[in-house]
């Protein structure tokens, strides 16, 4: 049995073995030497009460934002008697888990692999979860089965302040946190000053079914994971993860972030990007990756290419762009794709902000939910500068770090990348 699994079910606790037990995970909540989801797991020892869902459904069959309110067709599973709940429909006060699905439960476990950054909505449903506990005044016990951050140690960022904060930013949480979602939900237990009991279960890796996988990822060369299992529809790998805190602002623009390809956050473009393939000539940069270059940086390349998504943004469409590599130099994803940004916007008459409603609980448009930073704003906009951007990083950077330092359960250090490692040259 998975060694957090086991670590779970070994614990003296009755609250566990009550036949009363929630369980909020999706597809990646799966028992590698058993062979089983843990919520199938939990059935047969008749402990599985409800199943709670965040966004993307129970097996990560739906694409972001889509809105899951019915769960008749988990029917199949043959789960009789648990009750299926999801916790991303179309309301916002679907967001948060009623009274009526809380008080006739004794625990709740979740199971969940989130990828390192604020904007993903996983820990809100957490989160949500929490306040919920706290609103109605019960101390049901929370377990967590912590799992590595495939994003690792590195910090990035500014603190999100509450005007900027919806389902895919918690106020106070920074872009991207560096802790491990056991450490995340200690934090933020902490900062709502819960009563309810909370247990992290630490990860602890089994040699027989871990994996070294490759990252060009700063301070090493070969990172030691679980066997993945993709959290969500595109974050296809570990690799998205590195690039997810910087890319995912593209979401706030009209160009697509890659959504449709079979490299979402790592590809970039749109139709009216064509003739903008002539740039580097037009400044005389011999490349996108010229030291030169506005948009070049010492841990990633650009190579230029064409693509047609096959949903989403221009679909169907050829599209004119690029794919970002990193190369294993240290990288600071969020300030390299806000310089990329802001390049993109000051050169192309048909850039645009998407407009609209992005996340529930804000009526502000998307890169302000993003970015959720009035200094990154107004660099976007070309109303800062370069060094004050760098500033605004350091400052909440450091902020951070020292803020939840307190909370982290294992030996790796929080980290930064220092502002003259940023740009290339």
């Amino acid at each position: 049995m998975h060694l957090a699994t086991a670590s779970l079910l070994s614990l003296q606790d009755e609250a566990l073995r009550s036949g009363r037990v929630a369980l909020l995970c999706n597809q990646c909540s799966w028992d590698f030497n058993e062979g089983r989801y843990l919520f199938e797991i939990l059935y047969e020892r008749n402990m599985l009460h409800r199943l709670f869902m965040p966004e993307h459904g129970l097996f990560a069959e739906l694409q972001d934002q889509e809105k899951l309110d019915l769960a008749d067709f988990y029917s199949c599973l043959g789960l009789e008697g648990v009750d299926f709940v999801s916790l991303y429909g179309s309301s916002e006060a679907s967001l948060s888990a009623p009274l009526e699905k809380l008080k006739d439960i004794d625990a709740i476990i979740i199971d969940l692999q989130d990828v390192g950054c604020r904007y993903y909505t996983f820990v809100s449903t957490v989160y949500k979860l929490f306040q919920s506990l706290k609103k109605h005044g019960l101390n049901i016990p929370v377990y967590i089965l912590d799992r590595p951050n495939p994003a690792g140690r590195q910090v990035e960022g500014t603190l999100l302040s509450k005007e900027y904060s919806s389902f895919i930013g918690v106020s106070g949480l920074i872009h991207r946190h560096g802790l491990t979602i056991g450490e995340l939900c200690s934090f933020l237990h902490s900062s709502l000053n819960a009563a309810f009991p909370l247990t992290i279960v630490p990860y602890t890796f089994d040699s027989n079914y871990t994996i070294p996988v490759q990252l060009p990822a700063a301070g090493s060369s070969f990172v030691k994971t679980p066997c993945a299992i993709y959290p969500s529809p595109n974050i296809p790998s570990p690799y998205t993860c590195l690039v997810y805190s910087g890319q995912c602002l593209f979401e706030g623009t009209n160009l697509s972030e890659g959504r449709g390809t079979t490299r979402p956050f790592e590809i970039v473009g749109a139709p009216f990007l064509r003739e903008f393939h002539h740039f580097n000539r037009k400044f005389g940069f011999r490349s996108w990756n010229d030291s030169m270059n506005p948009v070049s940086s010492r841990g990633a390349l650009l190579r230029m290419l064409h693509f047609i998504p096959t949903f989403h943004k221009y679909a169907g469409e050829l599209c004119y762009g690029f794919q970002l590599h990193l190369n294993g130099k240290p990288y600071h994803s969020l300030e390299h794709s806000l310089r990329m940004i802001r390049m993109l916007a000051s050169e192309l008459n048909d850039f645009k902000w998407r407009q609209g409603v992005y996340e529930q609980g804000n009526d502000r448009i998307a890169i302000e939910l993003l970015a959720g930073d009035r200094t990154l704003l107004d660099y976007l906009n070309g109303k800062q500068s370069l060094n004050h951007l760098h500033a605004a990083l350091t400052e909440g950077e450091e902020e951070w770090i020292k803020t939840v330092s307190s909370f982290t359960i294992y030996p790796e250090k929080l980290f930064r990348v220092n502002r003259e490692l940023m740009i290339s040259g």
